[in-house]
C-alpha cells in the first residue's frame, strides 16, 4: 500500500463519510472512493461497510487503519529527522492548547516568540485536553498547552506556571461584602461551570469539595466557554470560579462584575507544555518556553 492510499483509509477510519474524508485529504469523493475500493481488491479484503447512511470499519479494517497511522506517523518522523539537521527555529511550530488557557495566553505568546524565532509561525489549535493528546501523539501538533494532570506515553511535559483560581460575581452579590471567599461557600451558590470535558470544570470540581460529592453539581448552570460564563454572571444568573488569568484580561472598569480571591489554600492549577519524546527540535520548545516566561499570562506564577 502506497502512503496515499494509508492516508485515505485513516481518513475515512476517522470521519466514517466518503465526502469528508475526502476534504480532509484535499481530493474529490471519485478518486477516494475508486483508490479505498483499488485497496481492497487488490488485496482480497474489505475494510469498511458501506450503507447509504454510514460508513463502518469492518474488523480487519480496524486494524488495518490502526496499523496505516502508526506507519504514517513514522513517515512524518523521518520528514522531521531531516530537519533536524537544519535550522530548528525555521519552519513552522504546531501548537496546541486548551480552550481556558489559549485566549489568555496566545495573545501575549505570539509577540514574544516571534521576537526570538521570526522564522518560526505557530499553527494553532484550540480543543480538549483528550484531543490535543491525541493529536499530539499522532504527529498533528509538535507541542501542547495543557493544564495537570497530564500524562501519556512517550510524551514529555514540563510545568511552566501555576494560576490561581478566583470568584467572579455579580457586584450586588452578598460575597462581595468578603475579602476573600472561601472555597466551601461557593457550592452553596448558583454556580456556573464549562460544559462536561472541559479539564478545568474537573479542576473547579476537585478544588470545591462540596461539589464532588453526590448531587454535588446538580442544578449548576453551563457554560461552553469563560467568555459566556462572563456574560451569565454579568447578566446576574449566577457567580463562577475562573482561571486569574481570564478574570484579569476581562475589563477592570467592567461594573457588571466583581472579583474575589480566595482564602488559603488558594485552588491553583499547574499549566505545563508536552511534546512528544522524540520530536527533533527541543530548541524550538526551549524558545516556545522562554516565550511564555518572558509574557506570561496576567495573574500566574512563573515555575
Amino acid at each position: 500500500m502506497t502512503l496515499t492510499e494509508l492516508r485515505y483509509i485513516v481518513a475515512l477510519a476517522r470521519e466514517r463519510h466518503f465526502g469528508h474524508a475526502a476534504e480532509k485529504c484535499h481530493v474529490s469523493q471519485p478518486t477516494l472512493s475508486v483508490a479505498v475500493k483499488k485497496v481492497e481488491q487488490r488485496h482480497g479484503v474489505v475494510l469498511f461497510e458501506r450503507s447509504s447512511a454510514d460508513v463502518r470499519l469492518t474488523m480487519m479494517g480496524e486494524q488495518i487503519a490502526r496499523q496505516a497511522e502508526r506507519v504514517l506517523e513514522e513517515a512524518a518522523r523521518l520528514k522531521e529527522v531531516v530537519a533536524q539537521g537544519k535550522d530548528p527555529l525555521l519552519g513552522p511550530l504546531r501548537l496546541g492548547a486548551i480552550y481556558t488557557v489559549a485566549p489568555y495566553l496566545l495573545p501575549r505568546l505570539i509577540p514574544a516568540l516571534h521576537a526570538r524565532a521570526p522564522r518560526m509561525p505557530l499553527y494553532l489549535q484550540e480543543n480538549f485536553t483528550v484531543n490535543l493528546a491525541g493529536q499530539l501523539r499522532r504527529g498533528d501538533l509538535d507541542v501542547i498547552v495543557v493544564a495537570l494532570p497530564f500524562a501519556e506515553p512517550g510524551v514529555v511535559s514540563r510545568v511552566v506556571y501555576e494560576e490561581p483560581f478566583c470568584v467572579v460575581m455579580p457586584p450586588q452579590h452578598p460575597l462581595t461584602q468578603q475579602e476573600r471567599i472561601d472555597a466551601r461557600q461557593v457550592a452553596a451558590e448558583n454556580l456556573l461551570l464549562l460544559g462536561n470535558g472541559n479539564c478545568f470544570r474537573d479542576q473547579v470540581v476537585q478544588a470545591c469539595p462540596q461539589l464532588s460529592g453526590p448531587g454535588g453539581t446538580e442544578g449548576s448552570l453551563e457554560g461552553s466557554s469563560l467568555e459566556t460564563v462572563r456574560y451569565m454572571i454579568a447578566s446576574g444568573a449566577g457567580i463562577s470560579v475562573v482561571p486569574a488569568s481570564a478574570a484579569a484580561s476581562w475589563p477592570g472598569e467592567d461594573s457588571l462584575l466583581s472579583v474575589r480571591q480566595f482564602s488559603e489554600p488558594v485552588p491553583v492549577r499547574k499549566v505545563v507544555i508536552a511534546w512528544r519524546a522524540t520530536f527533533p527540535r527541543p530548541q524550538a520548545i526551549d524558545v516556545l518556553r522562554a516565550a511564555i516566561v518572558d509574557c506570561p499570562p496576567p495573574g500566574v506564577l512563573i515555575v
